[in-house]
């Protein structure tokens, strides 16, 4: 496969946009399918802090757990849902400014510490959504910080219940890791081996 290089740390391949840090590489999901929701909520001001904290919305990831999504995607569109993207790659600024303002590491990963896996351009945020884009009910808001976002609560109707049962279940078919206190996110397995990135967002291109 053709690469052309257009600077030191960014990089177009073969229409996908790309971005290379110490040899990492990420790729545009948008450019992979068409078949994904997208709400970025950090490209707009409805979010936990109130502010915008991306210039654009895109979906950036490692192209190994853009692969694992595809496949769980095509999985989920089998039983009439698509995935509904809220974050995917974030830069380290950013998380920075996060940190700042909620300094709680229960729900934000500190980035004088270990940092975010969506640092890396290994987690994402996600819900489900019917495949004509209807809402699917989880029980919380995304980015909730609160008991109702816990994954270990089971203080819901049978409805949410299996809801949130089928989006586990179904990401962790395909190599995804849950963690206690959001339903929404998905580290990789694995992730441990990319570094953490401070690119800026392409959203010039």
């Amino acid at each position: 496969m053709k690469f052309f290089s257009l600077s030191f740390t960014t990089l177009l391949f073969v229409g996908i946009t790309t971005i290379v840090n110490s040899q990492e590489r990420l790729v545009n999901l948008k450019n992979l399918s068409t078949e994904f929701g997208y709400e970025i909520r950090y490209a707009t001001p409805n979010n936990f802090i109130g502010e915008t904290l991306y210039n654009c919305a895109t979906c950036l990831l490692q192209p190994e757990v853009a692969k694992a999504l595809l496949k769980a995607n095509q999985y989920f569109c089998e039983l009439g849902y698509r995935i509904k993207v809220y974050d995917c790659y974030r830069p380290l600024d950013v998380q920075k400014k996060m940190w700042s303002k909620v300094p709680r590491p229960s729900y934000v990963g500190n980035p004088y510490g270990k940092g975010s896996i969506h640092n890396k351009g290994a987690a994402v945020d996600i819900t489900l959504e019917t495949l004509e884009g209807c809402y699917v009910e989880m029980g919380s808001d995304y980015d909730y910080f609160g008991r109702e976002a816990h994954i270990d609560n089971y203080n819901f109707s049978k409805e949410i219940l299996a809801n949130r049962k089928l989006l586990f279940e179904g990401m962790r078919k395909f190599g995804f890791n849950t963690i206690r206190t959001e339903w929404w996110h998905f580290s990789f397995r694995g992730s441990g081996k990319f570094k953490t990135l401070n690119v800026p967002l392409p959203c010039d291109e």
